[in-house]
């Protein structure tokens, strides 16, 4: 498994509940749904210059 960053993540106690619930209904932790939102707002946004990051591929 690849090293990964860890950092405290702060969250409205309301948005956390959200991304449990999404989390939940698409079989992830709320940790990877996170990281799954990151990883997409990264690929749409194209600011993944280098290809460094591991990005989500874009559904057609």
């Amino acid at each position: 498994m690849a090293n990964k960053k860890n950092f405290i993540l702060r969250l409205d106690p309301e948005m956390y509940k959200i991304l449990e619930k999404w989390a939940s209904d698409e079989f992830r932790s709320v940790n990877g749904q996170v990281e799954y939102l990151l990883n997409k707002a990264v690929f749409v946004s194209g600011r993944n210059k280098k290809g460094t990051a591991k990005i989500v591929k874009k559904k057609t």
